[in-house]
C-alpha cells in the first residue's frame, strides 16, 4: 500500500506565504528549520537526515505543535481582517 500526503495545498500558489507562516510561528527566517525549532523547544530529539528511533508521539509533538500554532495564526489574522473592516 502506497503513502499517501492528506497534506496538498489545495492552492499551489500560497506554498511561499504557507512557508512564512511557518517560519514566523517557529520563531526563525527559514521555513525549512521550523520544525527543528519546534522540536527543540519541546525536547525531541530531531536532528536532520534520518530519524527512526523517533516515536510516533514524538514526532506527532513536532508536527502537532507546528501546525496548532500555523492554524491560531491563522485564525488570529482572520479575526483582525475582520476587525478591521
Amino acid at each position: 500500500m502506497g503513502r499517501r500526503n492528506r497534506n496538498k495545498i489545495l492552492v499551489p500558489e500560497a506554498r511561499q506565504g504557507l512557508d512564512q507562516l511557518k517560519a514566523k510561528v517557529a520563531g526563525t527566517t527559514n521555513p525549512e528549520q521550523a520544525k527543528y525549532e519546534i522540536a527543540e523547544e519541546i525536547g525531541v530529539p530531531l536532528k536532520e537526515g534520518y530519524n527512526g528511533k523517533l516515536t510516533s508521539e514524538e514526532a506527532g509533538k513536532v508536527g502537532g505543535r507546528l501546525g496548532g500554532n500555523m492554524v491560531k495564526e491563522l485564525v488570529r489574522m482572520a479575526q483582525e481582517n475582520l476587525k478591521n473592516k
